[in-house]
């Protein structure tokens, strides 16, 4: 029992609490929020908010647990990391399921409980791509075109199953943002990002027009052109549409939770999931939307100071790969319920309902903690020259 207590006083002490309060203050607003969308819901299976709970206690064994492991550890078993990654998103080609509820087959399910591997992997990916840029600094070979390519192929391995085997374009994307920031901060020089983009740019039609569905294809065009795409609102406009009317309804203050017109109504497809912020919207307001904003930009912030005050180039771009894994979601969650960004089905991190989603953040955010609670000695500082 002592030898609790003292582990409860170094967690206390040395993890970084600011980061789980965070967490844990954005996750119960989101189960409230989540409640409240599913409370009249005639498609909820009334076990959401349970599932919910479940990731919720499941995320903070994960924070505590990630806080007192060394990142170091885990990242000197990168093979076995790429292998278990790789092998894990192969399994929806068996047992993947979801095609006809979200346009794709990102899931494996377990009697009533959902695992998304593209979420779970997204820790592992992190991880992976910190430790073999950090080698290539330590080595003064990172801008080394052999360097590049390894890098790219391990990002190509994880993007190219995420596409193929569940046709998820959508969290495929978020692992390319988070391998753009992390070269970037890693010290990549521009004239490799300048290269890069121009072969994205080069393959991009190529692959709109072989790769895409119809269906993808008009949610891509639809922020950008929506009178040629969907011109009374009633296809792909439809989700962002309502969303946006929802939003606008809230005013300043919202119509008070549990009481939004439309969210009460389900109105809104996938209101629970990909379009929460809609609810937090009509129901909580401008003031609302601003608290949800707030403490994910409070996290992000949080993530990168941790990075900077790491001494350790592993420490730094592991953060920042979290960093940028909240970012992408939050802005592209974000903008499609506004209408201004393509639906491709991106959950709000900590307020979405999502069990591996949820579990994933307080995982990732467990591990930033850890960077924080073991400062490096000088001989392994960053490697910025």
């Amino acid at each position: 029992m002592r030898d609790f207590f003292r582990a409860v006083l170094r967690f206390l002490r040395e993890a970084d609490v600011f980061l789980f309060v965070l967490c844990l203050a954005s996750s119960i607003l989101g189960l409230l929020l989540i409640s409240s969308v599913l409370n009249n819901a005639s498609n909820a299976s009334g076990n959401e908010a349970t599932v919910q709970t479940v990731a919720l206690i499941l995320g903070i064994f994960l924070f505590i647990s990630f806080s007192y492991i060394d990142i170091d550890i885990i990242a000197d078993k990168s093979v076995f990391l790429i292998v278990f990654s790789a092998l894990f998103i192969a399994t929806l080609q068996l047992w993947g399921v979801g095609m006809e509820e979200t346009g794709n087959r990102a899931w494996l399910r377990f009697f009533n409980i959902g695992i998304q591997p593209a979420e779970v992997t997204k820790i592992t990916y992190i991880i992976i791509t910190a430790k073999m840029i950090a080698n290539h600094k330590e080595r003064k070979s990172l801008n080394t075109f052999s360097s590049l390519l390894q890098i790219i192929l391990v990002f190509l391995l994880f993007f190219g199953l995420i596409v193929v085997v569940s046709d998820d374009f959508g969290s495929a994307l978020i692992y390319l943002f988070i391998l753009v920031v992390m070269l970037f901060i890693g010290g990549v020089k521009l004239r490799w990002f300048a290269l890069g983009g121009a072969v994205i740019a080069a393959i991009s039609p190529l692959m709109y027009n072989n790769f895409f569905s119809d269906l993808q294809k008009d949610r891509i065009k639809a922020p950008f052109f929506p009178d040629d795409v969907d011109p009374y609102r009633m296809g792909v406009l439809w989700q962002s549409e309502k969303s946006v009317q929802a939003i606008t309804a809230g005013g300043f203050t919202g119509q008070g939770l549990g009481n939004g017109r439309m969210t009460q109504g389900g109105v809104i497809p996938a209101q629970h999931t990909d379009f929460i912020f809609s609810a937090a919207g009509e129901e909580l307001g401008f003031i609302g939307c601003m608290l949800v904003v707030m403490l994910l930009l409070a996290m992000i912030s949080r993530c990168i100071y941790v990075g900077m005050k790491s001494n350790n180039t592993l420490g730094v771009l592991v953060c920042t790969g979290v960093a940028a894994m909240l970012i992408s979601q939050t802005l592209e969650n974000i903008g499609m319920c506004l209408g201004i960004l393509p639906v491709i089905g991106i959950t709000l991190p900590f307020f979405s309902y999502g069990g591996s989603s949820l579990v994933t953040g307080f995982a990732a955010a467990g591990i930033v903690s850890g960077i924080k609670m073991r400062p490096k000695p000088a001989r392994y500082r960053t490697l910025w020259n």
